[in-house]
């Protein structure tokens, strides 16, 4: 995996991208909900799966949540999944 990575907010797509090299390997769909940022969907393509990129995407975009003052609801298994594996993070859960 490279350390070479672009993370953007693409608000009007409502998702999060991470790209690698300049290409996107991953992305982070999300629904806004007042204060709370539901994330439904973490998708890597597939030539690029088992690489960690879901986790790289998901880890900016819960750093970019929490900086905006905002909670994250864990829709999608996978973004729950490492709300588990980062029990560190879960002041950024929405109640």
């Amino acid at each position: 995996m490279t350390d070479d990575f672009s993370f953007t907010d693409q608000t009007d797509a409502s998702r999060f991208e991470l790209r690698a090299g300049g290409e996107l390997v991953s992305v982070l769909d999300y629904r806004m909900n007042g204060d709370t940022v539901a994330l439904t969907r973490a998708f890597t393509n597939p030539t690029k799966r088992g690489s960690g990129y879901a986790a790289v995407v998901t880890e900016r975009a819960v750093d970019a949540i929490e900086q905006q003052g905002r909670k994250a609801l864990p829709v999608c298994w996978y973004v729950a999944d490492w709300f588990d594996e980062h029990p560190e993070r879960a002041g950024v859960l929405a109640a």
